[in-house]
C-alpha cells in the first residue's frame, strides 16, 4: 500500500532491514514491469522504421504521393502520408486527404446491395429483365449475383463507347463524361453479352455501374444518398462521399497524376470521360474513414457474420468449375489465364497461404489497394494520387513484415 511520499509496511520493524528490503523489492517490481513495455516500444519503433523504409523513397516531399495505413487487431500501428495532394497548392498528404478509390469502391457497392437484400427489396437471383423491364432478352438470365461476382457476361461499356464514337465521332470527354444512365442505354442496345451468364468470369465495370442503378431504383434514393444513409452516416465516415461533379465537393481532395512518357514529368490527370460513373469507382475517402470501415467489417456492424458469408464465398461457374481470368491480356485483365477467386466486391485469393480479402483500384491519376488478412487481423490500405506507383506490390511488402515467421 502506498501513500504520497512514504511507504507503509505491515511487517514488524527490525533495525531498518525490513524497510530497506521492501524498497529494493518495490524497485525490482517496477523494473520488471517496465521491461516488457520498453521492449514493446522498441519493437513498435523497429516495425515503424521497416514500414517507413518501404515508402520514404517512393516519392519526394513536394511531389504527388500516397497515404499508408496499417492496422492490426483493430489498432492503427502505422499511419503516414508521403508527398502532396496536388502540384498547385503543394498541400501535404495526411490521414484526412481524400483520394478517389476507383474500383476499391466496389466493396461499398456490394455492401449496399447486400443491405437491400437484408431489407428484402431485392433478391440475389433477381434478373435484369425483372428489374429493368425494357432490358433486352440477353438480360433474362443475368442475376444480381452474376453482377456481384463478375459472371454476368455484360459487354464492357468502354468498348461500347469506343464503338459508338467510331461510328458517330467524339461523344464523351473529361468535360462531357458518360453518366450511369447512358451506360445502361448502351447495354440495352446490345443483343447479347460476351458469354452466357455463369459460364465464364470477366471483371466487369459495367456490372457494377448497373448495380449502382439497381440500388437507386429499388431504394427510391440515388446511389449516393443510399450509401450515405446506410453506410457512411452509421459508421461516421464523415468525409467519404460519392462524388458527382457540380453536385458536391471533395474536401481535402487529392488530385490524380500520371507521368508523361516523353519527359518523365508528373502531370495532373485527374478526370477522364469515364470518371463520372458511380458504382464501379465513384467514391472518395481517406485513411481516417477507412479505418472505421475496417472496424465495421471486422465487427460485422452493418450485417451479421452470416449475412456477410455470400460476399466471402468464392464464385464457382455453373458447371462447378473454378473461374479463370480471360486468356487474352488487356484492360482490367490483371492475370490472364490464371485462376481467380472473387466474392461480392472482394478478391479472395490467399497470399502465402494466408486467408485474405482484398481489392485494388486503378483510374485516371489514382491507384489504391486494401488488403485484409483475416487470420492475422491485419489490414493494409494504400491510396496513391500517381499512377507510376504499385500500391498492391507495396502492400504485400508491408504484409511480409508482419507475416514473416521472424516477427
Amino acid at each position: 500500500m502506498f501513500e504520497a511520499g512514504r511507504v507503509i509496511s505491515f511487517c514488524p520493524r527490525s533495525g531498518g532491514l525490513v524497510n530497506r528490503t521492501f524498497h529494493i523489492s518495490v524497485l525490482a517490481l517496477f523494473t520488471l514491469a517496465a521491461a516488457p513495455h520498453a521492449q514493446a516500444q522498441t519493437s513498435e519503433a523497429s516495425m515503424e522504421k521497416k514500414i517507413d523504409a518501404l515508402f520514404s523513397g517512393a516519392t519526394s516531399p513536394d511531389a504527388p504521393g500516397l497515404a499508408v495505413l496499417v492496422r492490426q487487431n483493430g489498432q492503427t500501428v502505422f499511419e503516414r502520408g508521403y508527398g502532396v495532394r496536388d502540384l498547385r497548392t503543394k498541400s501535404k498528404i495526411d490521414a484526412r486527404t481524400n483520394f478517389r478509390l476507383a474500383s476499391f469502391t466496389k466493396q461499398f457497392t456490394a455492401m449496399a446491395v447486400m443491405l437491400l437484400v437484408h431489407d428484402r427489396k431485392i433478391r440475389y437471383d433477381e434478373t435484369l429483365t425483372e428489374i429493368f423491364l425494357d432490358f433486352p432478352a440477353y438480360g433474362k438470365s443475368v442475376t444480381v449475383r452474376n453482377l456481384l461476382n463478375h459472371t454476368s457476361g455484360l459487354p464492357d461499356y468502354e468498348d461500347l463507347m469506343d464503338a459508338a464514337e467510331k461510328a458517330k465521332g467524339p461523344i464523351w470527354s473529361p468535360e462531357k463524361q458518360i453518366q450511369d444512365d447512358q451506360v445502361l442505354e448502351l447495354l440495352k442496345k446490345e443483343n447479347n453479352g460476351k458469354f452466357a451468364p455463369g459460364t465464364s468470369w470477366s471483371y466487369s465495370n459495367s456490372g457494377y455501374v448497373v448495380l449502382g442503378l439497381i440500388e437507386a431504383k429499388t431504394s427510391g434514393k440515388s446511389y449516393g444518398e443510399f450509401l450515405c444513409e446506410r453506410i457512411f452516416a452509421p459508421l461516421k465516415l464523415s468525409h467519404t462521399i460519392v462524388y458527382q461533379k457540380g453536385k458536391n465537393e471533395v474536401m481535402n481532395r487529392a488530385y490524380g497524376h500520371s507521368k508523361e512518357k516523353e519527359n518523365d514529368v508528373l502531370k495532373e490527370t485527374d478526370q477522364s470521360s469515364t470518371s463520372a460513373t458511380l458504382g464501379d469507382g465513384g467514391i472518395y475517402s481517406n485513411l481516417e474513414d477507412l479505418a472505421k470501415w475496417d472496424d465495421a467489417l471486422r465487427n460485422h456492424t452493418l450485417l451479421s457474420e452470416k449475412e456477410m458469408q455470400p460476399a466471402l464465398a468464392s464464385v464457382k461457374l455453373n458447371d462447378g468449375s473454378e473461374p479463370h481470368w480471360p486468356a487474352e491480356p488487356g484492360g482490367d485483365n490483371l492475370h490472364p489465364g490464371k485462376p481467380v477467386s472473387y466474392g461480392f466486391g472482394w478478391f479472395l485469393d490467399p497470399y502465402e497461404r494466408h486467408q485474405r480479402m482484398w481489392h485494388t483500384g486503378t483510374t485516371m491519376g489514382f491507384r489504391t489497394v486494401i488488403e485484409r488478412f483475416l487470420g492475422k487481423n491485419l489490414t493494409i490500405i494504400i491510396l496513391a494520387n500517381r499512377t507510376d506507383l504499385d500500391p498492391e506490390k507495396l502492400a504485400l511488402q508491408v504484409a511480409d513484415i508482419f507475416l514473416s515467421t521472424k516477427n
